[in-house]
């Protein structure tokens, strides 16, 4: 079996050598034998093993999961059904997530409108965040009240 340092593996990896060492306590990545010198030897399938991690973490998925897709993809694909509804799921929430995002900008857009540095001698900017009254406002129009 092949083997390499954790250096070696978070360079091919792309990924830093503390996130390894994360992973391994999260148990996203087994934690490999040691020589007796006491140094980490990595198995090859690790950088496969930490390269789906980083491109699941780039899509927005949370390290939990990410567990449950990686018990998902090494079941042999028996529960494919799983992984789309995942993956639906996450769209629905990045949906979300963009609807809220979308509602704050709107909100900051008419606060900037209304700014006319210079020709008052308060800020609306700053007077719509210090007035209770307008957060109600600003809840009103974000999707379920969040920021």
């Amino acid at each position: 079996m092949n083997s390499m340092t954790i250096g070696r593996v978070a360079k091919l990896a792309d990924v830093g050598v503390e996130t390894i060492r994360f992973y391994e306590r999260e148990g996203l990545i087994e934690e490999p034998p040691r020589r007796a010198s006491g140094y980490r030897q990595y198995p090859t399938d690790t950088v496969d093993r930490l390269r789906f991690i980083r491109r699941a973490k780039e899509l927005g998925f949370t390290l939990k999961e990410i567990k449950e897709l990686m018990s998902l993809r090494d079941g042999g694909g028996r529960r494919r059904g799983e992984v789309r509804a995942l993956a639906e799921a996450k769209m629905r929430d990045i949906d979300q997530k963009l609807a809220r995002l979308q509602a704050m900008r709107s909100a900051l857009d008419g606060l900037v409108e209304s700014c006319v540095c210079g020709r008052r001698p308060t800020c609306p900017i700053l007077e719509a965040l210090n007035d209770p009254e307008d957060e109600a406002a600003t809840r009103r129009r974000t999707p379920n009240g969040k920021q």
